[in-house]
């Protein structure tokens, strides 16, 4: 990215979302200096989400409804925290690759001990509960009932219907008394945080955050005699089908790659021989909650594979106890988490078997997040984070996204490279009614991970690739024999990468002259790179899955076999973890070096396009015996082409890509 002058630095140019402003200072003061009589309240901009309107609102919640928030304050130097970020990341600047420590950056530009302090005495003295504060200073995460979060931030707790969901949002803006409102930059106080998920589709399910949800389980039909059986590598085995796309034999699914055939298919498998698996190198992992069986599951999901297990030296975490997990329903319980995290290490050791793993698991999917990746950055824990969450869509209050952000600066700075799943609802339509991409992948400050479907052949080579965007059609028995219940591709939603035009952040100088302007329009588009994600070419996981939420109790081991882009951003950052320990080069905040690098040499991206003809697979449910056609490359209103798209980004990452871009 470019250096920017202090004023145009020091905007972000969001487009209006919410209330007041339509352009402002990102994370800066929001509010006109008053007088310093607390009895004078200033109300906060940019606090109350676009959803939650009068046409959807649901009457005010009872006053002992427990709530969640957080209170933003500004850096130091928000100017000052860009144009760092931003030099450290570019090539040719004086300062690339040359971070500053985690307490240098919070010296120079963290919010001070006094401000905050500040703060959280205000809150506690009206009878709050403040639940974290990092040591940066940059939030303050408070809990409390409804009737006290009402009277402190002079507003009204609703109900709105949102997402499927019944939330909780404040029905007019927040206000704080002047002397507290001059040190802050927002508030968050509504759920919509609380609708982060994982990443991440099982084989055989819908996205579960989608419009057709469970439609996979739905109408009993008679045998259709297809059982596709699954295979081992991509062609093992075929099934005959109603006629697709000139055909009636195809492939069928994968039961699920493994360890050795993700290294072969991405370029690694004989890296190892050169002592190169991640040594020296910490990828950590944010997820909520954490699974109680992680390490032997780990251990004997390696044992089953003929890999070594985890060690003290290659896993360690950093977790909050069951005691102090909240927000569970909302949140999709501890259960609902632990098949990313199993994913996200799972997927990480089998790259990179050699490399540090930590997890650190955040209290809830809301301000619980902000506080696991205020741990890493303030302590300098890793130099690249893998996370596998998004909200849905861009769909947040502007503060809360500019806090965010703040935390992505900070990385940035810090040259912490921060890798986010793109999201497994392609643009986001069926839920909002309108296309955007996930936030935070969707951050100019964050490399977003897309997804491709990916075919690995006998020899563990790839085979075929293209953009992740499933469709099924279901195949019925009729007295004309086996059809298809729709017409093809069919109207099963399977899943699909996420990305395209965001909806509040300019196009970033990185992006400029690479991204087609009719993607752009002038905007951030994401992903940038793309990865494994199909969960019907997807990667097999060994868990014991948690039976009881309450008390954690788990069940048997089993393999089950997991996709989405949850899968394509723990590849990504353990593939940078080989390429950071093989060129002794820390990459950091990688955007501005991977587009730089494919203006000068496109040949080390792998370019995903759709496929000549369409690809697609036999699909049998194992639970409910039903038989689908899996239509490959249909996502959304996203999709591949030559050079950069909104489903793949750049291309699929490669070590050997991801070591010119090291070498840039």
């Amino acid at each position: 990215m470019q250096r920017r002058s202090p004023t145009t630095s020091t905007r972000r140019r969001l487009t209006a979302l919410a209330v007041t402003t339509a352009a402002c200072t990102v994370g800066a003061v929001l509010f006109a200096g008053g007088p310093a009589d607390a009895a004078t309240r200033q109300v906060l901009p940019d606090s109350v989400p676009a959803w939650a309107t009068a046409s959807d609102d649901a009457g005010s919640v009872a006053t002992s409804t427990d709530v969640e928030g957080e209170v933003y304050l500004p850096l130091k130097n928000q100017a000052g925290a860009e144009a760092l970020a931003t030099a450290v990341s570019t090539p040719g600047s004086p300062q690339y690759r040359k971070p500053l420590t985690p307490a240098a950056w919070i010296a120079a530009y963290a919010p001070s001990k006094t401000d905050v302090d500040q703060v959280t005495g205000f809150l506690r003295a009206q009878g709050l509960s403040i639940t974290a504060v990092p040591a940066s200073h940059e939030y303050v995460v408070f809990r409390g009932p409804a009737s006290v979060v009402n009277s402190v931030l002079g507003t009204t707790l609703h109900s709105y219907r949102h997402a499927q969901q019944t939330l909780v949002a404040p029905s007019t803006a927040p206000s704080l008394p002047a002397s507290i409102a001059g040190l802050v930059s927002g508030v968050s106080v509504d759920q919509g945080r609380l609708l982060t998920h994982p990443e991440l589709v099982e084989q055989g399910q819908t996205p579960a955050t989608s419009t057709p949800a469970r439609t996979l389980q739905q109408q009993a039909t008679a045998p259709t005699g297809i059982n596709a059986k699954c295979s081992a590598y991509a062609g093992e085995h075929t099934a005959t089908v109603p006629s697709a796309y000139g055909k009636t034999v195809v492939p069928t699914f994968a039961c699920g790659y493994v360890p050795s055939q993700i290294r072969s298919a991405y370029g690694v498998d004989t890296l190892a021989k050169q002592g190169v698996s991640g040594q020296g190198q910490t990828v950590a992992i944010i997820d909520a909650y954490a699974s109680p069986t992680i390490i032997h599951d780990t251990n004997t999901y390696s044992q089953q594979h003929g890999e070594p297990g985890l060690t003290s030296a290659t896993f360690q975490q950093r977790i909050p106890s069951p005691s102090q997990f909240t927000d569970q329903v909302l949140c999709q319980q501890p259960s609902g988490w632990q098949g990313e995290e199993t994913l996200d290490v799972q997927s990480v050791h089998a790259v990179a078997p050699s490399a540090k793993i930590l997890y650190v698991g955040g209290t809830n999917c809301g301000g619980g997040l902000d506080v696991a990746m205020s741990k890493i950055l303030d302590q300098g824990l890793a130099s690249i984070v893998s996370n596998s969450y998004g909200d849905v869509g861009e769909n947040v209050p502007l503060s809360s996204i500019r806090g965010q952000e703040n935390l992505h600066i900070q990385a940035a700075g810090e040259g912490i490279g921060l890798y986010f799943s793109s999201g497994d609802h392609g643009d986001e339509s069926a839920a909002l009614g309108s296309a955007q991409p996930d936030f935070p992948a969707s951050s100019p400050w964050v490399t977003s991970v897309g997804g491709t479907s990916l075919g690995i052949d006998k020899t563990g080579k790839k085979s075929f690739e293209t953009g992740w965007g499933d469709v099924l059609d279901q195949i019925v028995s009729s007295p004309r024999g086996n059809v298809y219940a729709a017409a093809l591709p069919g109207n099963l939603d399977g899943g699909g990468a996420g990305g395209g035009q965001s909806t509040l952040f300019d196009q970033p100088a990185y992006q400029k002259g690479v991204v087609p302007a009719s993607l752009a329009g002038g905007k951030r588009v994401s992903p940038d790179l793309a990865a494994l994600a199909d969960p019907y070419t997807g990667f097999s996981i060994g868990i014991r899955p948690i039976t009881d939420d309450t008390t954690l109790a788990a069940g048997e081991f089993v393999n089950e076999t997991y996709g989405g882009t949850s899968l394509a951003s723990p590849l990504t950052a353990a593939l940078s973890a080989l390429v950071q320990q093989s060129t002794n080069t820390r990459l950091g905040f990688a955007n501005p070096t991977l587009y730089a690098t494919y203006k000068t040499t496109p040949s080390a991206f792998s370019d995903v396009t759709s496929p000549k003809s369409p690809i697609a697979l036999a699909y049998t449910s194992a639970t409910s015996g039903k038989d689908f056609l899996v239509t490959l490359d249909h996502d959304t209103s996203l999709t591949t082409a030559k050079g950069y798209d909104d489903v793949t980004g750049l291309g699929a990452v490669s070590f050997t890509g991801m070591s010119q871009v090291a070498r840039h």
